[in-house]
């Protein structure tokens, strides 16, 4: 069951959990891939509800965004319950220090998929609140354009190599709790 929720009212929450992390999936050729995230946006730009997911472009994650048309984003919800949240911060864990490249995160956790609702990209039911996203513009990050303490101090030798991040602006085309 959903549970439909107005993502801007929440936007606190959302937000908030991104910094022990929240997940953006997408799904390409049937093939699903979760990543652990830290660093987004929500707000109103264009004047659609928007959700900007920032992914290092050496990700595989990256990769499959490139190929995509929209993206869900699965933010955890503390149950209080020692053993789901512990579970959660596993998943976290888990989906930021493995690549989809080498290893089926889904079945690897045993995580359950519920389809979208607007996009062909799942929600996940151990992350209840679900934003589901529509890719209406992509932006490389240019860290020439960076203050030299911030650029150095998130990229260091990266950014000289040209990696960084492109914002996948995601409209919110739906959101929700699972239940």
């Amino acid at each position: 069951m959903r549970e439909k929720i107005d993502a801007l009212e929440r936007a606190g929450e959302i937000l908030g959990a991104l910094t022990p992390g929240a997940l953006v999936t997408v799904k390409v050729d049937g093939a699903v891939n979760p990543m652990t995230i830290g660093w987004g946006m929500l707000g109103i730009e264009w004047r659609k509800p928007v959700f900007i997911a920032y992914i290092r472009q050496d990700r595989y994650t990256h990769e499959l965004l490139e190929r995509a048309d929209c993206f869900t984003v699965n933010v955890p919800v503390p149950t209080g319950d020692d053993g789901a949240d512990r579970r959660v911060r596993r998943i976290l864990g888990f989906c930021g220090s493995r690549s989809g490249r080498d290893t089926d995160k889904v079945a690897e956790l045993g995580l359950t998929l519920v389809d979208g609702e607007t996009v062909d990209a799942p929600a996940i039911r151990e992350l209840p609140l679900t934003l589901e996203c529509h890719i209406i513009y992509r932006r490389d990050q240019d860290t020439s354009l960076m203050p030299a303490g911030l650029r150095d101090g998130i990229y260091g030798t990266a950014a000289a190599e040209g990696l960084c991040h492109t914002a996948y602006y995601g409209e919110v085309t739906d959101a929700y709790l699972l239940r």
